[in-house]
């Protein structure tokens, strides 16, 4: 059983940035692909970036550029900078885990944490 415990949401105006982090525990588990999803009132939820335990990663084209995901194996836990913040970045962002490379194949999910953009 893996839990996820996400922290760094929060109100921003345009152009500004926040970092979110998700730190992964449990016992007897073997994460690789960890990321973030995001899901705005209305829309489908969007997969925003992800990161294999070595350390190739995937990004929604909307957040190529601002967006920066790494992560720390050591401390099992995966952090997302997002810069140049827009209005549309607006959702509540879920951190996801995964046994495989595959970002979308998801064992654990975080509670979700709010993100609003201001203009």
């Amino acid at each position: 059983q893996v839990q996820l415990v996400e922290s760094g949401g929060g109100l921003v105006q345009a152009g500004g940035s926040l970092r979110l982090s998700c730190a992964a525990s449990g016992s007897g588990f073997s994460i690789n692909t960890m990321g973030w999803y995001r899901q705005a009132p209305g829309k489908q939820r969007e997969l925003v970036a992800a990161i294999t335990r070595d350390g190739i990663t995937n990004y929604a084209d909307s957040v190529k550029g601002r967006f920066i995901i790494s992560r720390d194996n050591a401390k099992n836990t995966v952090y997302l900078q997002m810069n140049s913040l827009k209005p549309e970045d607006t959702a509540v962002y879920k951190c996801a885990a995964g046994t495989t490379v595959n970002p979308r194949i998801i064992g654990s999910w975080g509670q979700g944490t709010q993100v609003t953009v201001s203009s």
